[in-house]
């Protein structure tokens, strides 16, 4: 009897052991699975940002390259593509507004500081991003 009741009480542990393991395997598996799509996002975005802004800056794109508007769809979709936290949106909506309202430069001082102020944003939402991607 006393055979059988550690034979049952090492399953019983060996089972828990296993569910618990399992179970901490899974909840890993999706907090990489959530980071990985936070950090593809975050690339379609600022990939999309950066390109609008070069065509703002009157930096030639390529033939075959993206117009402004399918820039733009791509910039809202990555933005779309994640669940970030509220500061991250806010940053994202921030930029996302500003590359729209940032004007070509020209030339003209008022539109590069314009410019730069937009860079700085991007600059502060990669940062963001970034803290974000690292604590998930």
């Amino acid at each position: 009897m006393e055979n059988i009741l550690s034979v049952v009480i090492g399953a019983a542990i060996g089972l828990i052991g296993a569910v618990f393991g399992s179970w901490f395997t899974a909840r890993r598996q999706d907090r990489m699975g959530l980071r990985e799509q936070k950090l593809k996002a975050g690339i379609g975005f600022n990939t999309a940002v950066v390109q609008l802004l070069d065509h703002l800056k009157e930096t030639q794109l390529s033939d075959d390259g993206p117009g402004a508007n399918e820039l733009a769809n791509q910039m809202q979709e990555a933005r779309s593509a994640s669940t970030y936290t509220s500061d991250t949106v806010d940053l994202a909506d921030a930029l996302a507004r500003r590359v729209w309202s940032t004007r070509p430069t020209d030339g003209r001082d008022d539109h590069r500081a314009e410019f730069r102020g937009t860079v700085d944003l991007l600059r502060r939402f990669t940062h963001q991003l970034r803290q974000e991607i690292a604590r998930a």
